[in-house]
């Protein structure tokens, strides 16, 4: 799987054969970007390192600061000034953009610092990003969880230079640029120096090493040498008063010279970054190619959790890329937390919860429970210290609020976790901080009024209500988890009944008919509302543009009456932004699987392919990766209700490695698709040996492996038109009313299949 990988995708403007069928009636409001970078990762690990430009939102790339439409370039060809560590991956405008430490390898005097240099022959995979500057010095990079390696081929020069600025982080951006607070370093011997700088409240330590070999070695501030200094320190540094400083090689090289640079980083101070240099990297030299192949047998023990079968090597980059963009974040940096002195569980990098957690979350708590564990007593940690489950965290002192986002996002990742039973959380400390969290905020209003406003926060609050309800029945406490039930059923009154779509409120990067289809966990309660399931199908269609033209999709700078049209739409925004991401499975519980199967066709074959401008939009810490990854394995979660719902998959055959057992997915009558080639539906599915006359599975059945057979065809099936995904109300498999079959089977001849 590591072989396919390819992390140039989504690091350029989107450039994607022009959608067809359904597709091309879809809106994208948002940058039509992925916002991604190649630069080298580790799954989960604490660092990143990337060449840097300055350009928005990762430090890597072309581009201005950009929220909707095409992005204006900031520069015409891929440049870099150097090298940072710590990247964002595809978010948007997350205001914390880091990139400390620039590294810059130069032939030119320290004045110079700050120019930039044409990248040539850029090569990337997991682990690794190599280029050649086109002053002619070769650049490889590569990671561990808490360290980064770097290795630079000079040419012949009488006088080279190694240069590392300490006082510059985030973007080239107006509002971009981040100032240190406080910063000390320390040339400890030839080739040793230790830092701390505090940036965004977060006292960020690395130890350093270089085999520098004979170049000398000097410190700097405003951009001149002290000779002979070994330290600087910085009490107090405001923007007025940022001068650049840090430390720096210089000397003759000869042709082909390697120079070797070895960080270590630390939240807490700069002894546990030599220690976690040492554990990552060793206390030896030229320490490059071997952290470089422990850290791809890392990556490729990772993407071998999911191993698909299809004769496409295009869909097998795609899929490959795609798991891979969604293992990168969060940063996992177990004993580093800055802001509490106890050890355990640290996570940051959490960008944010209204982006993953529909799809990535349930993908790591499927294929890495322990690190879901780790997750979820890092969040609870993070509620105690600092008061809040958060809705983002970054690398920074305190959670971010994102109020305009959602709330109590964070208790369908742990109800999810509970009803696994997974081992490892105290659920009696998670009740009380769930608890307490939905009674912050928002919440307030929604206990006295029974609604909040956006609107879109009632139904987050509602269920978070449900998902602590289970976490409650499952701790025992029935009278608590009753009192919650009855809280979470308040997501009617975020409703218009006369039009079966929620009320006039302000949305987040949407509308109304976005957030409408939001599977909820009443849902047939929800289709009632609407005038039962023949006119909630009649909404959807509408919403998915059945019959409907073409959208003309935004340009650059698009103006307001541009947007305003957009929106005025009301349509699907077709995987380019996140509110609408689990409605083409909102079919399913009207009985209409066969819809689903169409929409998701579209999605899958559409919106996604190769190069730099193979995503639709902003790829947001991997949750628009792991919905292809979702989507294309026939599977979708329902979070916080451990619950699947089955698809038609986009491979003949795939096997998950599920903590208990392998699940392989087998699709009889397979034909591979294509953006303009015919669905494919199920007709029967069994697993494990028993038909499934359903259309979905239990997070423990899918979990435990095993199965799942599906048998496709061309045309839609009865299957699934007999029963519904259970609901709050109707928590087993249910009928639906004696016209329902008949409806499923109606309408099913459309111009855009």
């Amino acid at each position: 799987m590591i072989e396919y990988v390819d992390p140039f995708i989504g690091s350029s403007i989107t450039d994607l054969p022009t959608p067809e069928g359904l597709a091309e009636t879809w809106w994208w409001p948002k940058p039509q970007v992925g916002n991604t970078h190649p630069g080298a990762t580790y799954p989960f690990g604490m660092v990143s390192v990337c060449p840097y430009s300055g350009a928005y939102p990762t430090g890597y790339g072309l581009y201005q600061l950009n929220t909707e439409g095409v992005p204006s370039r900031l520069y015409d060809a891929q440049i870099a000034s150097g090298f940072t560590h710590f990247q964002q991956s595809g978010t948007g405008a997350i205001r914390k953009y880091y990139n400390y430490f620039r590294v810059t390898p130069m032939l030119e005097p320290l004045d110079s610092l700050g120019n930039t240099w044409e990248l040539h022959d850029e090569r990337a995979e997991p682990g690794y990003y190599a280029t050649t500057l086109s002053s002619g010095i070769g650049c490889e990079l590569t990671v561990g969880p808490k360290s980064a390696v770097h290795r630079y081929t000079f040419p012949a020069h009488r006088d080279a230079r190694l240069v590392i600025d300490f006082s510059m982080g985030g973007l080239a951006i107006p509002y971009g640029a981040t100032v240190p607070l406080r910063a000390h370093i320390e040339a400890l011997e030839p080739g040793v120096a230790q830092a701390e700088i505090v940036v965004e409240g977060a006292p960020l330590a690395v130890h350093l090493e270089c085999d520098a070999g004979d170049l000398r070695q000097l410190l700097w501030y405003d951009r001149r040498l002290m000779p002979g200094g070994t330290r600087l320190d910085f009490d107090r540094i405001r923007p007025t008063t940022l001068r650049p400083f840090g430390l720096m090689w210089r000397g003759p090289t000869e042709p082909g010279q390697v120079l070797e640079l070895r960080f270590g980083f630390s939240l807490r101070g700069v002894r546990q970054a030599r220690h976690n240099l040492h554990k990552d990297c060793g206390s030896g030299t030229v320490a490059f190619d071997v952290r470089r192949s422990e850290t791809s047998t890392v990556w490729r023990q990772h993407l071998n959790k999911i191993k698909i079968e299809t004769s496409s090597g295009a869909r097998q980059t795609i899929f490959s890329t795609a798991l891979y963009r969604s293992l990168i974040k969060p940063c996992f940096a177990p004993g580093e937390s800055p802001m509490w002195p106890t050890d355990g569980p640290f996570v940051f990098d959490i960008c944010t919860m209204w982006d993953i957690y529909r799809t990535q979350l349930p993908l790591i708590t499927a294929l890495f429970p322990s690190r879901a564990v780790e997750l979820a007593n890092a969040l609870l940690t993070i509620c105690e210290e600092e008061g809040n489950l958060p809705i983002g965290y970054r690398m920074a002192k305190g959670a971010d609020r994102f109020f305009r986002q959602g709330s109590a996002l964070a208790h369908t990742f742990l109800a999810d976790l509970c009803q696994l039973g997974m081992p490892g959380v105290d659920w009696d400390w998670a009740l009380c901080h769930m608890d307490t969290d939905l009674r912050r905020s928002y919440g307030e209003d929604y206990l006295i009024r029974g609604l909040a406003e956006p609107i879109t926060h009632t139904l987050d609050l509602a269920l978070g209500y449900q998902c602590t309800a289970t976490v409650a029945r499952y701790v025992g406490d029935n009278q608590l988890a009753a009192q919650f039930e009855g809280l979470a059923s308040q997501w009617v009154n975020a409703f218009n009944p006369v039009d079966g779509l929620l009320v006039d409120s302000t949305y987040y990067e949407g509308g109304k008919w976005n957030y409408s289809f939001r599977v909820l966990h009443d849902m047939q309660a929800r289709i009632g509302l609407a005038g039962g399931e023949d006119r909630f199908i009649g909404l959807l269609d509408r919403f998915f543009g059945y019959g409907a033209d073409a959208a003309k999709q935004l340009g650059e700078l698009p103006s307001a009456a541009d947007l305003a049209a957009g929106y005025a739409l009301n349509r699907f925004e077709g995987l380019n932004n996140e509110p609408d991401m689990e409605a083409p499975w909102a079919y399913h519980y009207a009985g209409r699987p066969d819809r689903t199967a169409e929409v998701v066709h579209a999605a899958v074959n559409n919106m996604f392919g190769l190069g730099r401008g193979g995503l639709p939009g902003n790829d947001d810490s991997g949750a628009l990766s792991s919905w292809y990854v979702w989507a294309s394995l026939g599977l979708f979660p329902i979070a916080g209700q451990s619950l699947y719902l089955i698809n038609a998959p986009s491979f003949a055959e795939s096997r998950i490695a599920f903590a208990e057992k392998d699940l392989l997915i087998d699709a009889s009558g397979f034909v591979e698709p294509s953006a303009g080639g015919p669905v494919q539906y199920v007709q029967n599915a069994i697993f494990n040996g028993e038909l499934l006359d359903r259309t979905w599975l239990t997070a423990r059945e899918l979990h435990g492996g095993g199965h799942l057979e599906l048998q496709l065809g061309p045309m839609p099936s009865a299957w699934g038109t007999t029963t519904r995904p259970p609901s709050a109300s109707q928590p087993d498999a249910t009928s639906p009313p004696a016209t329902a079959a008949k409806t499923a089977r109606s309408n099913t001849t459309d111009p855009h299949r």
